[in-house]
């Protein structure tokens, strides 16, 4: 995946990085960034602002509560994360409805956000020490 951080390339790499459910919601944050640069800037100017931010945020409250020194911390800024998360959903349903881009993308969007949020559940459930049920 273009972007990704490579760990084994020398150069101090922050904790966070090396979650790939970080990495991949910053791929995510990406994709919709690029999306909504598409929109004319006198049209839809509250729904765009409202995505931008929903969708960075997945990202930086991974990132700010990996920094945290207390797991119930963690896990409290990857709720957040998570309800982020749900929210670029909620948008991405919004943009829908209104035909704002091709299904194809939104799609794309709705993908990633469905990847990422058994990520994120699942290191949820790591941090909590609970194990994976199984199948």
């Amino acid at each position: 995946m273009e972007g990704r951080i490579d760990a084994t390339v020398p150069g101090y790499i922050f904790p966070f990085e090396k979650l790939e459910v970080w990495q991949e919601s910053l791929d995510l944050a990406d994709y919709a960034l690029e999306l909504l640069e598409r929109i004319p800037l006198s049209k839809h100017l509250r729904l765009t602002s409202q995505l931008e931010g929903a969708v960075v945020s997945v990202a930086h409250n991974i990132a700010e509560g990996k920094g945290r020194q207390h797991r119930k911390e963690f896990l409290q800024y990857l709720s957040i994360a998570q309800g982020s998360l749900y929210e670029t959903v909620t948008l991405n349903e919004v943009f829908r409805t209104r035909q704002i881009f091709p299904e194809r993308e939104l799609a794309n969007i709705r993908n990633k956000a469905e990847l990422i949020d058994r990520k994120l559940n699942g290191l949820m459930n790591s941090v909590r020490g609970k194990s994976r049920p199984r199948l």
